[in-house]
């Protein structure tokens, strides 16, 4: 299983990849610039969380290691693993419908609340596992 041991990076496809699910203490980074925007990261066993321009990004409980996360204005896609299930929660639109794909599998359709978080559960193991959220 991979982690992401400078805890966050710019991949040369303009994606970033972060987080360090093996960690036994908390690790964070602040201030690391990707694309003209300033992203902060915390990870460890527990909790993997991630921030841009001070707002937030992306959390998983317990912690995760993601790869090649590409956030535009119709979703996000990324690559995430870890050494059990996880619970990922992520910022998209308020009040707006998504369609959640999980490794290849629709997983249906969600809408964010008020503050634009959606909650989705992934199941992880042996492989990265790819995931998909389109605005519909």
């Amino acid at each position: 299983m991979a982690t992401i041991s400078e805890l966050i990076r710019s991949e040369a496809d303009g994606t970033i990849s972060f987080g360090d699910y093996t960690l036994g203490a908390k690790a964070k980074l602040d201030n690391f610039e990707h694309q003209g925007d300033i992203y902060k990261v915390k990870t460890f066993s527990e909790i993997t969380k991630l921030e841009r321009n001070g707002m937030f990004v992306y959390e998983s409980v317990p912690g995760t290691a993601v790869m090649n996360l590409n956030a535009t204005d119709t979703g996000l896609t990324f690559q995430v693993e870890g050494p059990e299930d996880a619970q990922i929660t992520v910022e998209l639109e308020d009040e707006s419908e998504y369609d959640i794909t999980i490794d290849g599998a629709d997983a249906g359709k969600m809408k964010t609340n008020l503050g634009g978080k959606l909650s989705l559960s992934v199941e992880l193991g042996d492989h990265p596992v790819d995931v998909k959220v389109t605005k519909c």
